[in-house]
């Protein structure tokens, strides 16, 4: 599990909010195209004296911490998820990476507490408790 970036529990869906939950608005798949090449692009520019490299998930250990660095909070709460969930070196580098990706996205410089989590979050499958 270690290898995979993303780790999600998806759970079904009830009749209920399939039939009666389409008034909620929704974002338009153009708009988050936009979002993604936005992206892309301060991607790109990051890594354009780094030849090979071309995404966030293509950095090296060294270069994700180089790259992704986070603030004493950030660090507390990663040090934290790390202890708690017993997360591989592996994970640690992965979360970094996913979070930068997760700040890109929104549009961030720096990597946020929220950037952090969410990725801490999508390490699901690494916890004890996942699938009940």
């Amino acid at each position: 599990m270690d290898r995979i970036d993303l780790h999600i529990e998806v759970t079904p869906v009830s009749f209920d909010k399939l039939a009666f939950d389409d008034l909620r608005p929704v974002e338009k798949s153009t708009t988050i195209r936009a979002r993604v090449e936005e992206a892309r692009n301060r991607q790109l520019d990051r890594f354009k004296d780094h030849p090979g490299v071309f995404s966030n998930a293509q950095m090296s250990s060294r270069m994700s911490r180089e790259v992704c660095q986070i603030d004493g909070v950030g660090r507390t709460l990663l040090k934290t998820a790390m202890t708690r969930l017993q997360l591989s070196a592996r994970a640690y580098d992965r979360i970094l990476k996913v979070a930068r990706t997760s700040a890109d996205l929104a549009g961030k410089e720096d990597i946020g507490i929220e950037h952090l989590a969410e990725a801490i979050q999508l390490r699901s499958l690494d916890r004890e408790s996942w699938a009940g």
